[in-house]
């Protein structure tokens, strides 16, 4: 996270633009979708805090604790929705992966690193390799099989659907979170 400021503020912007467009699905007639798009929302801003170029503002270290204790909310209820829902596994991924860059940026290695003394640069050497690799591949693989899906597959709905509630516009939000989640790991 915190890399230089130009791509920086394009994963802002994307993350900002993807919540924000989850909240106005949010007035889905869809219960389901609704519940959905407010998680993807909570998680697209989350994102976009998280995510603020260093030379622009750098947290306080205060704030990488509370963003751990916040997306671990957020993973105690994903956990608890996936018992009625599969969806909600790949938001407890998600949560358990901001909780864990939260985590990575607070330690001590992280603001210690060579790449810490210049604000352009990312930060260097924070979080466990194997565990970052993991989670870039879970990542990759999402945001593939979320690109197939936007793939037009033939007969789209009959009739008039709202925007809001558009399948397609759901799957390219979810893609562009996938996309974001990517980047900040990169970056860590």
């Amino acid at each position: 996270m915190h890399g230089p400021a130009s791509p920086g503020w394009l994963l802002v912007v994307l993350c900002a633009a993807t919540g924000a467009y989850c909240l106005l699905r949010m007035r889905s007639g869809d219960e389901r979708q609704r519940r959905a798009a407010g998680g993807e929302a909570f998680m697209g801003f989350g994102m976009a805090v998280m995510s603020m170029p260093a030379a622009a503002f750098t947290p306080p270290g205060w704030a990488w604790p509370l963003y751990a204790a916040v997306f671990g909310a957020a993973a105690l209820r994903a956990l608890w929705a996936a018992r009625s829902d599969a969806h909600h596994l790949h938001h407890l991924v998600g949560s358990a992966a901001m909780v864990y860059m939260a985590v990575a940026m607070a330690s001590p290695a992280a603001h210690h690193s060579p790449a810490h003394a210049d604000a352009g640069a990312a930060h260097g050497g924070s979080g466990v390799p194997l565990l970052t690799g993991a989670l870039l591949l879970y990542f990759a693989a999402y945001v593939l099989v979320s690109g197939v899906r936007l793939l037009p597959a033939g007969g789209g709905p009959a009739g008039v659907v709202a925007w809001g509630d558009r399948p397609e516009l759901a799957r390219a939000c979810r893609l562009s979170m996938g996309i974001g989640m990517l980047a900040m790991l990169l970056t860590m």
